[in-house]
């Protein structure tokens, strides 16, 4: 089935306060800066013993039924900023009435030929629509529409949040399967700024104690000079949440910044080498830090996450906000364009447009690692009876995916709206006896899933990942928009451009 389905087929809340001041936008800062410098440590695999005692892991067993399929290649991981009271998060401001929270967070896409890096933040106050989440007692919430995205890592009320239901809102919202999650809270940040030996940034005016925290009534002393300049430690936490007072005020502006920031950070720990002495107690205030999925549960596994890294250089570690727009108080994302730039992912395409799949060898399959597997012989398509339903709101997918299975020789017996039209993955059911027909139905929509179920007959419910599937020969080749290649900063950029919006 082809990539051109769809075109074929017919003020935010959280302000700083005085006296014990949230720092928000620390949250997000750290959740880049320590990811990204864990990801740095490929090469350096005697670490892992001295590291694994400091990796915390969350359960996955929130995670939705109806995930994404996996895209045409390299991996995503979400990182999401927490600010938990726990530990040493508590005296630099982590932290409200016991509730984990995170303001925003980013997906980083790390393209499968190893050299290009994209990470897209997802501003706070996102619109978004949350799926279904499990809560502590094993229940779980109906979807929530038009919700706020930071109010999914609440969901639940518990002090460590909700990843799961984090990560659910991320693939439900871009169709792309999340390989890893990682939450990261600020304890270790300020430990980090100053073992690095601080990070040059620069900001586009002088900023005084009534911008750090609005609530003080008067402008009060300076505490940051216009233009270039070094922080660490606190001086490091009170830049990465600067928002009032530049540019608009807003998260939006922040982001900026804290997107410099990152790209400062990278580019002075590779100029330091990677030495086994610079890197140990820069590696140990970033675990401290982390909660991972269980699939990054172990220092060796970041490791070997981190090898995927390695070669990316500067210019080529990019950072781009979702496509978006002010709708009143709030955030509303941009469409078509986001769909474009997530369906440009899906396809392993870069900002630029540029196919950056990994090429497949001739014994391997689409991981480039396992051998493919011969395709199952099947019975014969003219015996398998389909029933073909739309589970997205493209209008007519259906009816071009009867199309194609007619044209493969499938018999299709009925075309109808599924009774919910939020699928993301594409889910193959089938009755008692029927698991081989199923089968060679599922061949021609990669990445479905196969469901048996109690009635009789086979069923195709349509998902998203159908509709913007991958790239097959003849199909309309995927790009993001090309404004957007323009709009990304690299990790190589002036510390002193573009630092404000408004």
């Amino acid at each position: 089935m082809t990539r051109s389905h769809t075109a074929r087929a017919a003020d935010g809340s959280g302000d700083e306060a005085a006296g014990g001041r949230r720092r928000g936008g620390v949250r997000t800062a750290a959740a880049v800066t320590l990811s990204a410098l864990v990801l740095l440590i490929a090469g350096s695999g005697w670490l892992y013993l001295q590291l694994n005692g400091d990796i915390a892991t969350f359960g996955a067993d929130g995670l939705s039924r109806d995930r994404p399929a996996a895209g045409a290649g390299g991996s995503n991981v979400l990182v999401i900023g927490s600010d938990s009271r726990a530990g040493g998060n508590r005296k630099l401001g982590g932290g409200e009435d016991g509730v984990g929270r995170s303001d925003t967070a980013f997906l980083l896409h790390v393209h499968g030929d190893g050299r290009h890096a994209l990470a897209v933040s997802i501003p706070r106050d996102t619109l978004v629509d949350i799926p279904p989440c499990r809560l502590p007692d094993g229940g779980w919430t109906p979807p929530r529409p038009a919700a706020m995205f930071n109010s999914a890592f609440t969901v639940g009320n518990t002090p460590k949040g909700n990843p799961a239901c984090t990560q659910n809102t991320v693939e439900h919202l871009t169709g792309l399967r999340v390989d890893h999650t990682v939450v990261v809270d600020f304890a270790g940040f300020a430990d980090l700024t100053t073992a690095v030996g601080g990070v040059p940034v620069c900001l586009p005016r002088d900023v005084y104690e009534g911008d750090l925290d609005p609530h003080l009534g008067t402008r009060g002393r300076r505490v940051f000079a216009k233009g270039p300049q070094t922080v660490s430690g606190q001086r490091a936490l009170d830049y990465v949440r600067l928002r009032h007072g530049l540019g608009d005020g807003s998260d939006i502006g922040r982001i900026k910044r804290q997107q410099a920031f990152v790209g400062a950070l990278i580019k002075k720990v590779k100029s330091q080498g990677m030495s086994p002495g610079k890197l140990l107690p820069l590696a140990k205030a970033a675990t401290a830090a982390l909660t991972v999925d269980p699939g990054l549960g172990s220092a060796d596994r970041l490791l070997a996450f981190a090898l995927s890294m390695k070669n990316i250089e500067l210019r080529d570690t990019k950072f781009l906000t979702v496509p978006w727009r002010y709708q009143g108080a709030r955030v509303a994302i941009v469409h078509p364009d986001a769909d474009e730039l997530w369906a440009a992912l899906r396809a392993d395409r870069t900002v630029d447009g540029q196919d950056a799949g990994a090429p497949a060898g001739p014994s391997t399959g689409g991981d480039g690692k396992h051998p493919a597997a011969p395709a199952p012989a099947g019975p014969p398509p003219a015996t398998v009876a389909v029933a073909v339903y739309n589970g997205t709101t493209v209008p007519g997918l259906a009816a071009h995916a009867a199309g194609e299975l007619r044209a493969a020789g499938f018999t299709v017996t009925r075309i109808a709206t599924a009774a919910t039209q939020q699928h993301t993955a594409t889910v193959i059911g089938y009755g008692p006896g029927r698991q081989d027909q199923a089968q060679a139905v599922a061949q021609h929509f990669p990445g479905a899933v196969l469901q048996q179920t109690t009635a009789p007959g086979v069923t195709v419910t349509l998902g998203r990942t159908y509709a913007d599937g991958p790239v097959l020969p003849g199909a309309a080749t995927p790009s993001p928009p090309a404004h957007l290649g323009g709009a990304a900063r690299t990790a190589d950029d002036d510390p002193c451009a573009d630092l404000s919006y408004g």
